[in-house]
């Protein structure tokens, strides 16, 4: 993503995934992590493997905090929950 260098990455587990809104063929989906370093406003990477051994790089386009202090990373390609990701932020250089 351009406009920013990566942070520190860490490892984390996908807990829950929901869809957001959805146009045409298009969803936006909202998926929550058992750990992030994210915070609203930040964009970044989430990076996980396939069983088949495919490498998959999903950007994360924002994030947000629900009213139970859930923080959401907003995706436009979901991953099951239970999936091990790598997460990379993207902060200002």
């Amino acid at each position: 993503m351009s406009g920013g260098v990566v942070a520190d990455s860490f490892a984390a587990v996908v807990a829950d995934i929901r869809l957001e809104s959805r146009t045409g063929i298009h969803g936006r989906w909202q998926m929550s992590l058992d750990r992030t370093e994210f915070v609203p406003g930040d964009t970044g990477v989430l990076e996980a493997v396939t069983r088949s051994g495919t490498r998959l790089e999903i950007p994360v386009v924002a994030v947000s905090v629900d009213e139970e202090g859930v923080v959401w990373h907003m995706v436009e390609k979901p991953l099951a929950a239970g999936t091990d990701v790598v997460g990379s932020r993207h902060v200002a250089a």
